[in-house]
């Protein structure tokens, strides 16, 4: 009787807010055109954690650091061999607090995309070099990474020097040795938007013969970027970008944040998109506001991931939304660390063994793992009910 009552409740609440039953009972169905459900390997996460052991000679500093023992987040991830590679944000112990401290990239790989070898030392960081003024003394952060037919692999990363955040690229043949190419905006109208904050830089990619590529529509290479609207630029030659601007010569906003939703606060873009024959899904992270703007449901400042279709002949074009976050922090070590408010920061997702992996950075601590099966379609994270 207490569950017939339990359920005639959950209808009367469906209906009088306009969800479905499914929805009120915690069922987070997703749409057909989707990536997911994506599944937690049980016992496994989080696969990447800080080690005060490895010890790195920092240029900047002139003296031996302990690169990675503060935090461990944010990665990004492909293929390289046969093996998934992540390369992952790490941040030292020098700053007290989030923005604070240094952060270099580190290298991981392993034959299952769950358990990894890393080398002692990162592989992308601060340096003498031409991106001093860019990176230091707030180093490289969140990267993301997709490789070319021919297999270049390119990585767009935030250079943080403590002052303002920008996009920048590197390119690899061996994901170890990077040459950094500065700005993405540095030349586009004259500069304008290298002097803007900009961020979060995820490139449209696709699968030919079960392998993930950068991809073009329309003969051009097309980046998603964007911390608090998701933005896109063009690019001929993957290294300088054109953002699309709107009458007024602006960044034009693709999505925004949405007031009452899990995304009220930011939409910042994750992995690499994806051209399917549905259209183009990018997967975005979106920030819940604390206030009145932001969904009761889900903890204030949180940070959920969303997904978002365009159009696939004209990438700017929305088509459709989800409503709710298909991946939201449930897990402890998803909702403790330095971002206690929870983050499950997806940047990394790739095509291994015929399943998709994400990975994503726990509560700006740690690196975690979920797997999505292609043929065994799911349902999202349940609804905090």
């Amino acid at each position: 009787m207490k569950s017939l009552l339990s359920r005639f409740k959950s209808l009367l609440l469906a209906f009088s807010i306009g969800i479905s039953l499914s929805q009120a009972q915690g069922i987070n169905k997703l749409p057909d055109w989707a990536f997911g459900g994506f599944v937690r390997p049980i016992g496994v996460n989080p696969v990447i954690s800080p080690d005060s052991t490895s010890r790195f000679f920092c240029p900047m500093n002139q003296r031996m650091v302990d690169w990675e023992s503060n935090d461990t987040f944010n990665p990004a991830a492909t293929i390289k061999d046969g093996e998934v590679v992540v390369l992952y944000r790490a941040e030292d112990k020098a700053g007290k607090e989030i923005g604070k401290r240094t952060s270099r990239i580190g290298y991981a790989a392993g034959q299952d995309g769950i358990h990894f070898k890393r080398k002692k030392g990162p592989v992308l960081y601060p340096d003498e070099d031409s991106q001093k003024e860019t990176e230091w003394p707030g180093g490289c952060e969140d990267p993301r990474v997709a490789v070319t037919a021919n297999g270049l692999y390119v990585m767009f990363y935030t250079q943080w020097n403590q002052d303002k955040a920008r996009i920048g690229v590197a390119t690899s043949t061996d994901l170890i040795n990077w040459k950094k190419h500065g700005p993405i905006f540095k030349q586009a109208y004259g500069g304008k938007f290298n002097e803007v904050w900009t961020k979060s830089g995820s490139i449209l990619t696709k699968l030919s013969n079960g392998k993930q590529i950068i991809a073009q529509v329309n003969g051009r290479y097309w980046l998603y970027f964007g911390e608090a609207h998701v933005n896109v630029a063009t690019s001929s030659d993957l290294i300088n970008w054109t953002p699309v601007v709107d009458e007024r010569g602006e960044l034009l906003p693709l999505i925004s944040p949405r007031k009452g939703y899990f995304d009220s606060d930011l939409t910042e873009c994750g992995p690499p998109a994806i051209l399917t024959d549905r259209g183009i899904v990018l997967l975005y992270n979106g920030k819940n506001n604390p206030g009145k703007d932001g969904d009761p449901r889900f903890t204030p400042n949180s940070y959920c991931a969303g997904q978002v279709l365009f159009d696939k002949n004209d990438p700017t074009k929305v088509l459709d939304r989800l409503a709710l976050p298909f991946f939201r922090p449930m897990e402890p070590f998803e909702k403790s660390g330095q971002y206690q408010s929870g983050t499950v920061f997806i940047e990394g997702m790739v095509y291994h063994h015929n399943k998709w992996l994400l990975y994503y950075g726990c509560a700006d601590s740690k690196v975690g793992v979920a797997i999505f099966d292609p043929t065994k379609r799911g349902v999202g994270d349940p609804l905090p009910f």
